[in-house]
């Protein structure tokens, strides 16, 4: 596998990602953000942190794998969340832990979370941009 995830000595253990990734791959994949909008552009979880964050994370995976790849192979993740505040941290874990769980991978990845004030479209909840490294 040419992504390796480590929690270095000396820095937090945190429990939901890990603080880095080395990469050793031989292809570099920059995913732009994806949203909550199945493959014919709609819609998907209108209101719904989880929904919307199960779609996005879907839809990166499904990006991986038209290049042979896959979530594995996902070195680095930023997600952003309009309005953020602690109380949507709920809504975050139950669609990263639904997709984790239907997809069958380990969605821990160094992870950098931004609260913005709002996204392209006005129902966007969250958009999760990937970087991958494949073999």
């Amino acid at each position: 596998m040419p992504v390796q995830l480590l929690n270095p000595e000396g820095l937090p253990q945190p429990e939901h990602y890990v603080q880095m990734s080395v990469a050793t791959g031989s292809r570099t994949v920059h995913l732009s953000g994806q949203v909550a909008r199945d493959a014919a552009g709609n819609p998907v979880g209108p209101g719904d942190l989880a929904a919307q964050v199960e779609q996005a994370y879907s839809n990166v995976a499904t990006a991986l794998a038209a290049v042979g790849g896959s979530f594995d192979d996902v070195a680095k993740l930023t997600v952003y969340v309009v309005d953020w505040s602690e109380d949507k941290l709920a809504g975050l874990g139950e669609g990263v832990g639904r997709v984790a769980e239907r997809l069958g991978i380990d969605p821990r990845k160094p992870i950098t979370l931004l609260g913005v004030a709002a996204l392209g479209e006005p129902d966007l909840l969250v958009e999760v941009e990937a970087v991958a490294v494949l073999a």
